[in-house]
C-alpha cells in the first residue's frame, strides 16, 4: 500500500507529470508510425519470407527486428527505426576521438556539441538512403515489390528515409522533453511490444505439444536469473574516499570534510550494446543480401547468424571494446585528479597530481573490464542457452533485448527517483532512497 501511495506521487510534481505524458505521448506516435506499411510492398508474401528462420535472410533479418518492434518485418514506414542514427552516432564517436578538428569541437562545450551532432544527423541521413536502398533491391530481387521498377525505388526509399529521420527526431525530442535517453526508450518500446505476441507464441506451442511445461519453467528461470543479475551489477559501484584540506576564507572554514568519487561498475550503461548491434547489422546485411548469389557471401552469413559463434565472439568483442570507448569519453583521469586538486581534495595515501592520476586510471580500467565482461557475457548467454539446449528463441529472451529493457528501466527509474527526493517525495520503488551498493 506504502509502495503504491510512493507510486501516485509521481503524478504531484508538475514537471516530472509533463515529462512522463510527453514520453508516454511520443512513443504512441513512434508505434502508431510501427504499423503504417509501405505502398507497394507484398506484405503477406513479406512477412512469409521473414518467418522463414531457416533461411539466411529471414533469420538475421528476424534478429535485426527485435529492435524495430517488428517493424521490419512488416515493411513499415519505420522500418529502419533508430539504427541509421546509432550508426552515425557511433562513427562521429570515432571520429571525435581521431580526428583533431572534432576533437577540439568538443571541448568548446555546447557549441561543439551542436556542431557535432548537426554531422550526426547529415551522416545518419546518408546512413538512411544507403539502408533503404539496400532494402528496396532486397524487396526486387525476391519479387515482393507489386510494380517493381525506378517508381518503386523511389518512393520506397523517400518514405523510409523519411521514417528514419523522423525516428530521429522523435528520440532527440524525448531526451530534451522527456525522460530518459531518447534513443534508448524508443529501442525499449520497440523490444516491449513484441512480448504479448512471445506469451501467445509460448501458449499455443505448449498447446500443440511443441515443448512441455518444463522448457517454460527452464524459460523463465533463465530471465528471472539474468534480469536479477542486471539489477545486481548495475547499482554496484567502487567508492573512492576523498579528503578535502581545510581552507579559512575571512572568518569562514571550508574543507576539512570527507567525501568519496563513485566509479559505477558499468558506467556506459545499455549504449555498448545498442552500439555492438548497430556496427554487426551492416555487415551481417550486406552478407545476407549477397547470400543467395555468392557462395563466399553464403558462408559469412552462415557465420554472422545469431546462433553461430562467430556472431556471438564478435558481439562480445565489440561490446567490450564499445565499453572501454565509452569510458575513455566520459573520464579523464588526468583532468579529474587536476580538478581535485584545484578544489584542496586528495585520497588518503596518494600524491596529488600525477599519482592520482595514474590511480583514477588503475581503477577505472579494472572496473571498467569486469564492467565490460558483465555486459558481454549477459549479451550471448542466452544465445548459447538457447543453441546448446534447444530452446525455442523467443524475444524475451534476448539478452541483449533483456539487457536493455532492465539498464533503461533502472535509468529511467533513478531519473523519476531523482524528482520526488527533490521535492521531499519518498521514492516510488523503495521507502527511502532508490539506492547502490558501493565498496570502499
Amino acid at each position: 500500500m506504502i509502495a503504491f501511495r510512493n507510486f501516485l506521487n509521481i503524478f504531484s510534481i508538475t514537471e516530472l507529470r509533463r515529462k512522463l505524458f510527453f514520453t508516454l505521448g511520443v512513443l504512441v506516435i513512434y508505434r502508431l508510425g510501427n504499423i503504417i506499411p509501405v505502398v507497394g510492398v507484398d506484405v503477406d508474401a513479406f512477412v512469409q519470407l521473414m518467418e522463414k528462420k531457416t533461411s539466411f535472410v529471414g533469420g538475421i533479418f528476424s534478429y535485426i527486428d527485435l529492435f524495430s518492434g517488428g517493424s521490419l518485418s512488416r515493411c513499415t514506414v519505420f522500418a529502419l527505426g533508430i539504427s541509421p542514427y546509432i550508426t552515425a552516432s557511433i562513427v562521429m564517436q570515432m571520429l571525435t576521438l581521431s580526428m583533431p578538428m572534432l576533437e577540439e569541437l568538443a571541448k568548446e562545450g555546447e557549441y561543439g556539441r551542436k556542431i557535432i551532432n548537426q554531422y550526426t544527423r547529415y551522416l545518419a541521413l546518408a546512413i538512411a538512403i544507403l539502408h533503404s536502398t539496400g532494402y528496396a533491391l532486397f524487396v526486387e530481387n525476391n519479387n515482393l515489390a507489386i510494380t517493381p521498377g525506378w517508381g518503386f525505388r523511389l518512393s520506397f526509399i523517400l518514405l523510409l528515409t523519411v521514417g528514419a529521420m523522423f525516428t530521429m527526431w522523435l528520440g532527440e525530442q524525448i531526451s530534451l522533453h522527456g525522460l530518459g535517453n531518447g534513443s534508448s526508450m524508443l529501442i525499449f518500446a520497440g523490444i516491449v511490444s513484441r512480448f504479448p505476441n512471445d506469451i501467445l507464441r509460448t501458449v499455443a506451442s505448449v498447446k500443440a505439444g511443441y515443448f512441455g511445461m518444463g522448457v517454460v519453467l527452464a524459460l523463465i528461470v533463465i530471465i528471472l536469473f539474468i534480469t536479477c543479475s542486471i539489477v545486481f551489477l548495475e547499482k554496484g559501484e567502487r567508492r573512492i574516499p576523498v579528503q578535502y584540506t581545510r581552507r579559512v576564507v575571512g572568518n569562514r572554514v571550508y574543507g576539512g570534510q570527507g567525501a568519496f568519487i563513485p566509479f559505477r561498475i558499468n558506467n556506459a550503461g545499455v549504449m555498448p550494446v545498442i552500439y555492438s548491434q548497430a556496427a554487426l547489422n551492416l555487415p551481417t546485411f550486406v552478407a545476407s543480401f549477397f547470400a543467395t548469389k555468392y557462395v563466399l557471401f553464403k558462408y559469412i552469413s552462415e557465420a554472422l547468424q545469431p546462433t553461430a559463434m562467430l556472431f556471438n565472439v564478435l558481439d562480445f568483442i565489440l561490446i567490450i571494446g564499445f565499453s572501454f570507448l565509452y569510458l575513455t569519453i566520459q573520464f579523464n583521469p588526468e583532468e579529474l585528479a587536476e580538478n581535485m586538486r584545484k578544489s584542496g581534495g586528495f585520497i588518503p595515501g596518494i600524491r596529488p597530481g600525477r599519482k592520482t592520476a595514474e590511480f583514477f586510471n588503475y581503477i577505472l580500467i579494472r572496473i571498467g573490464l569486469v564492467g565490460a565482461i558483465y555486459l558481454g557475457l549477459l549479451a550471448i548467454l542466452p544465445n548459447i542457452l538457447c543453441t546448446v539446449f534447444m530452446l525455442p528463441r523467443l524475444s524475451i529472451l534476448s539478452g541483449t533485448g533483456l539487457l536493455i529493457i532492465v539498464g533503461v528501466a533502472l535509468e529511467l527509474a533513478a531519473q523519476m527517483e531523482a524528482y520526488l527526493l527533490e521535492n521531499r517525495y519518498k521514492g516510488f520503488l523503495t521507502v527511502g532512497r532508490f539506492k547502490t551498493r558501493g565498496a570502499r
